[in-house]
């Protein structure tokens, strides 16, 4: 967890990074299209920023996904004001691929210091506090997928080979073990890497951590990617889609809460192995879905992403294992023990803010625990193959599947609007709005292709 760092603490920091080689920290966040912005200052202001931050436009909250700035939000509609990015700097950390540089998350906070309501790791931070307060921890952790493109003028693609296979990951031999080296030294604890199923995909999985840190090391497992496929003449793309015909690229999201050290997920009397709580916290995922994903997989190739077939789930409902399932529950086994039991979240991808992703997340599954929700019958099959009757009997229905579907989804949630606030919100639905916007009259190709090198 997170601990207060003092003035000398950092003084010796920034001086023992400069003996080092470091030049300058960068501080990153994500904006609301999931697209991580950032300042660098140099090392020997450490102190300083950490106290003070640096000034950043307060339009960045209504960036859309292309750069424009949208002043449909009533809240920020004028040219004018300033906030200050400041270090986490408990979380700062040199980075193995770019020595000359470290690197620290960022809050946006008020010029003069309060909370500011456009902050977006500020609304996991409430969740993470609210469930402390109800003596509830919480574990969560990524699978990243992505895509490899050779940067070289007229070379020849990241070769494809059987999915899963050795083959493939002894094309980028170099990368992978740069990666792996460049995320141990950067903190960044990996479960496994692997050529994934797409031509020139693969996945990261890290592992589970508390939802702060997880976010965090999401944030910086990107730039620890990025950096790793430059310096071998690479480029990696975490887009939801590469091209509108393949797999596209989720990055789903595991999550699991305990009580007192205990799993809720399992060692109970419910289905499964779970306790109450634990089935009414997957049940308050699965009731809200629908505006869950409207952060989780918010832009407009998300949509496209989310369709039968393709294991990117498309429909509302739970299954055990089921890989179609928008909500697949891992449960626990004699040889893996109770903590690994887990709810995987897979219409979730790089469009989306990890803090705020996580923090709807968590919302709605605690309102599924204080409502005393209880979980149909898990669905073991590909619904996308049952008649409309079939679904219709079972209460699963498709997952938006156009910006109006979701942005009515997500405004018509009380509860996830709850959590993100009203001002928030209002800029986050903007900035979808342009979204939306800026795809009219384009085909599926063209947004496809303007995203790609976005994430």
């Amino acid at each position: 967890m997170e601990r207060n760092v003092t003035a000398v603490d950092l003084q010796a920091k920034a001086e023992a990074l400069a003996k080092e080689g470091v030049v300058g920290i960068t501080v990153a966040w994500v904006d609301n299209n999931g697209i991580t912005r950032s300042r660098t200052v140099p090392v020997e202001e450490l102190p300083s920023v950490a106290e003070r931050g640096v000034g950043v436009t307060t339009l960045f909250a209504v960036f859309d996904s292309h750069d424009g700035i949208t002043f449909g939000h009533p809240g920020l509609s004028t040219p004018s004001g300033d906030v200050r990015l400041v270090p986490v700097a408990d979380r700062l950390v040199r980075l193995a691929g770019q020595p000359a540089f470290a690197w620290a998350p960022g809050r946006q906070v008020a010029a003069d210091g309060s909370a500011w309501p456009y902050d977006q790791r500020g609304v996991l931070e409430r969740q993470v506090e609210r469930a402390a307060g109800l003596g509830l921890e919480f574990r969560a952790g990524y699978e990243m997928e992505f895509h490899l493109s050779r940067t070289e003028p007229g070379a020849a693609e990241v070769l494809s080979g059987p999915a899963y296979g050795p083959r493939v990951l002894l094309d980028v031999d170099g990368f992978a073990a740069q990666l792996l080296r460049d995320l141990r030294d950067n903190g960044v604890r990996v479960n496994q890497f692997h050529a994934e199923y797409g031509p020139a995909q693969f996945e990261l999985s890290i592992a589970a951590a508390d939802p702060l840190t997880a976010a965090d090391q999401q944030v910086l497992a990107r730039q620890t990617i990025h950096a790793a496929a430059d310096a071998h003449g690479l480029r990696a793309s975490f887009a939801p889609l590469v091209t509108t015909e393949g797999v596209g690229n989720g990055w789903h999201l595991h999550t699991s809460l305990s009580r007192d050290g205990v799993n809720l997920l399992s060692g109970g009397a419910e289905p499964y192995g779970m306790t109450a709580e634990g089935a009414a916290y997957l049940a308050g995922l699965l009731r809200d879905l629908p505006a869950v994903t409207a952060v989780t997989a918010p832009s407009v190739p998300s949509l496209h992403r989310l369709r039968p077939g393709y294991f990117s789930s498309a429909f509302t409902f739970w299954g055990v294992e089921n890989r179609e399932a928008a909500l697949r529950f891992v449960p626990a086994t004699d040889l893996l023990g109770a903590s690994h039991a887990n709810v995987e979240l897979k219409p979730s991808d790089a469009s989306a803010n990890p803090y705020l992703a996580l923090g709807v997340v968590i919302a709605s599954g605690l309102a599924g625990i204080a409502d005393g929700l209880t979980l149909p019958e898990p669905v073991q099959e590909d619904p996308s193959s049952w008649s409309a009757e079939q679904r219709d009997r079972r209460n699963i229905h498709r997952l938006p599947t156009t910006p109006e579907e979701q942005r009515k989804a997500l405004l018509g949630n009380d509860r996830v609007r709850a959590t993100l606030g009203e001002e928030l919100l209002g800029a986050f639905a903007a900035v979808r709005a342009a979204d939306q916007a800026w795809a009219e009259g384009k085909t599926i190709q063209d947004v496809v292709a303007a995203h790609l090198w976005r994430y």
